[in-house]
């Protein structure tokens, strides 16, 4: 039992940060992976309390901050998403399910 919880883990883990300088859930896939661990490794346990312990000073501090510093964290984070998306795009091309009107829209707009 604990070889597989430990396998898991690894791979959830692994996954999560494979996928985390791209959009999506890279973080949330390695938090869960690290509480997978946590079930049967107590130094899994006290990094994911860690984890959880600065997320949530992380939330509290982002409430107490005035509208506008919000407003400009979102748009960094926005800005970085959209910068990673059009890198992979430009990578790896814009994907096949994409309507061609809005691929010869992004290739002559965009560059990709």
């Amino acid at each position: 039992m604990r070889l597989t919880v430990a396998l898991v883990g690894l791979v959830l883990v692994g996954g999560g940060l494979v996928l985390v300088p791209l959009p999506g859930p890279g973080w949330l896939i390695v938090i869960v992976g690290i509480a997978v661990w946590a079930s049967e490794i107590m130094p899994a346990q006290r990094l994911l309390d860690f984890a959880k312990d600065r997320l949530r000073r992380w939330e509290r501090w982002m409430r107490e901050q005035p509208r506008w510093v919000q407003l400009a964290v979102a748009a960094a984070t926005f800005a970085f998403v959209a910068a990673v998306v059009w890198v992979v795009a430009k990578v790896l091309g814009v994907p096949g399910f994409v309507p061609d009107v809005a691929t010869a829209w992004l290739e002559a707009n965009l560059g990709l």
